[in-house]
């Protein structure tokens, strides 16, 4: 069973978190289930990058990035090769260090 550590992230989880996934598990799912808040403004279907996440350690154990995805995270804040959309990106069997960025580009936030 593959292990997601998430690097300390001033808003979203301060101390970091650490929890094992199912292999196949969307990336997005496993960490709302582990309590990490992560924005998602489209509800997880790949139309927009709030839930970008950039992956530092097991990038080649998650699942092949489709031309969608690739799209939508060249509107990311603060992208990175190792890039992913949390609500596109399947856990495979190897170990993942998470790091969600600091800020996100949200069109249709309501907060202030």
């Amino acid at each position: 069973m593959p292990k997601v550590k998430v690097l300390p992230h001033q808003a979203l989880c301060p101390a970091g978190a650490e929890f094992d996934v199912d292999e196949g598990r969307l990336l997005i799912e496993a960490l709302l289930a582990n309590g990490i808040a992560i924005e998602h403004a489209c509800e997880g279907c790949g139309a927009c990058s709030t839930c970008h996440t950039i992956i530092r350690e097991g990038f080649d154990s998650l699942s092949d990035m489709e031309d969608r995805e690739a799209d939508m995270l060249d509107r990311a804040w603060g992208l990175e090769p190792e890039s992913r959309l949390s609500c596109q990106a399947r856990i495979g069997a190897e170990d993942i260090v998470v790091e969600i960025p600091r800020y996100t580009r949200n069109l249709v936030s309501e907060r202030g």
